[in-house]
């Protein structure tokens, strides 16, 4: 296993005036020094704890949730999520069995009327529909009994129109409020399902882009005005609360997956250039915080910012225009990963001009995250739980691997495609209706399906802290899904052949 020096991370200064918040951001830096500290006793040496996890998970797949997890009842799909998609990072594979159970357990959630709720007999709800389906494209499959098939698209489709606002944006539910989480995660079922249409779509982008702050990051809202006609005054709408880092991955993921049905593709309002600026800046400092990600301005750094932040740069680079398309080996011939046991390992290159402190970052999740019982945490002080685990796995996914997306890839995908049934929604009545044409629909699916299936992992840009051994997947940043399942499900709803 490589050795690597750890740095002790130090306190940072104040203004000397003590708060609460001061006082936990103190006791945040205490704890977190003490951790180093430890590991640098250690000789530096940092293992992802990986059967303590998969066991922990275990328990909590075929025991159940701890009696404190009762307060979540209406999340039944996003605990299955956490811990299904944690098993994938981990690299661990289902048993048929295992499988059926899930997909059953998933099915009982669907509502007669469309969407998913959260738990079986519970109103649908756009964000464990997102659960829902991303739980069927790590354990489903197409045929009877395997649970793509047994999704009601068309219900599914009259579900999200029925929530949709003249703004753009959506309510998660039936009068419940709007939520910029809620059109990432709506975003993300329509295109896996394929039942993305223009009118679904509608001023969903403008609303996307009024939600940035003056900071740079994505609140949850914004406020629209209307003129006497009812028509949106584009100039007055200003974002409602403060920068988040979910609000921001959501908002930017949401950004991504509108690119092909948006002209011009170039994002039009979006300041990349303060997004870029507010997302380096919430990563904590090495010396004091351990390089972990915080959420927002002046709070403690928590762990599951490492993927609602840690994991948004790859997209960044998309929107600010700054990815070539290309692997670092395209670029660089020469270039050479450095995620084997070796010499290699302990002279840390950042040969892809990384955005952020990906180094750090994976310091702070093995060390400040990982929970000695099992599972990964907020940070030292909190216990672990199913949410944290599995977004401290993707943010350390986004901090060993580049994900891109392959300007290759786009022109062989492109080049395959093979014009499908195309989904044109109907009525409770069975009437069909759609503003396209039939060349129209086929030439938005292909750029759809291409712009979600062609990104790809560098393998020559891969960087592991503390050796291979600590390896966990690499996921597609657009979906936080593993690349192989977000492709298997794309493949089969938009009619084309795995590559």
């Amino acid at each position: 296993m490589s050795k690597r020096t750890v740095a002790a991370p130090k306190p940072q200064t104040d203004d000397g005036w003590p708060t609460d918040s001061s006082k936990s951001q103190a006791d945040t830096e205490r704890v977190i020094s003490e951790l180093f500290k430890i590991a640098t006793a250690q000789d530096g040496l940092l293992n992802l704890n990986r059967n303590v996890h998969l066991n922990w998970l275990v328990r909590l797949l075929f025991q159940g949730f701890p009696a404190r997890y009762v307060s979540q009842d209406a999340s039944q799909p996003w605990l299955l999520y956490f811990v299904l998609q944690s098993f994938q990072s981990l690299g661990v594979a289902f048993d048929p069995d295992t499988k059926k159970k899930a997909i059953s357990t998933i099915l009982a959630k669907q509502h007669p009327d469309g969407g998913f709720g959260g738990g079986p007999g519970q109103l649908p709800h756009i964000l464990p529909t997102y659960a829902s389906i991303c739980s069927l494209a790590i354990v489903g499959h197409p045929g009877e009994g395997g649970g793509w098939d047994q999704i009601d698209r068309q219900k599914m489709y009259r579900f999200f129109m029925s929530m949709k606002q003249t703004d753009g944006s959506f309510l998660v539910n039936q009068d419940a409020e709007v939520d910029i989480r809620g059109i990432y995660c709506l975003l993300v079922v329509a295109t896996l399902l394929d039942i993305v249409t223009p009118e679904l779509v509608h001023n969903t982008f403008d609303f996307v882009r009024s939600c940035q702050t003056y900071e740079g990051g994505f609140s949850a809202s914004s406020q629209p005005y209307f003129a006497p006609d009812s028509r949106i005054i584009p100039d007055i709408r200003p974002a409602l609360g403060e920068a988040h880092g979910g609000y921001t991955s959501c908002a930017v993921a949401a950004l991504m997956l509108l690119k092909p049905l948006v002209p011009p593709l170039h994002y039009p309002g979006i300041n990349g250039q303060a997004l870029l600026r507010w997302a380096a800046m919430m990563q904590g400092s090495e010396f004091s915080e351990g390089g972990g990600f915080r959420g927002r301005t002046n709070k403690l750094v928590d762990g599951c910012y490492s993927w609602w932040v840690g994991g948004l740069f790859s997209l960044i680079e998309e929107l600010v225009g700054e990815s070539t398309g290309e692997s670092i080996a395209e670029k660089n011939p020469d270039a050479q990963g450095h995620g084997d046991d070796s010499a290699a390992d302990d002279a840390w290159h950042d040969t892809d001009d990384f955005l952020f402190h990906k180094q750090a970052l994976q310091q702070y999740i093995l060390i400040a995250a990982q929970a000695k019982t099992g599972g990964l945490r907020d940070k030292p002080t909190a216990p672990a739980d199913a949410y944290h685990t599995l977004y401290n796995l993707s943010g350390l996914a986004s901090a060993q691997h580049r994900v891109y997306l392959s300007r290759k890839n786009i022109d062989n995908v492109r080049s395959r495609w093979v014009d499908s049934e195309t989904f044109i929604p109907t009525d409770s009545a069975g009437r069909a209706s759609s503003s396209e044409t039939e060349a129209e629909r086929q030439a938005r699916r292909r750029e759809t399906y291409v712009a979600a299936h062609a990104w790809q992992e560098d393998e020559s840009a891969s960087q592991y802290v503390g050796g291979k051994a600590n390896r966990v997947n690499a996921v597609n940043p657009v979906f936080n899904l593993t690349i192989s399942a977000s492709r298997s499900m794309l493949n089969y709803f938009y009619g084309q052949s795995p590559s």
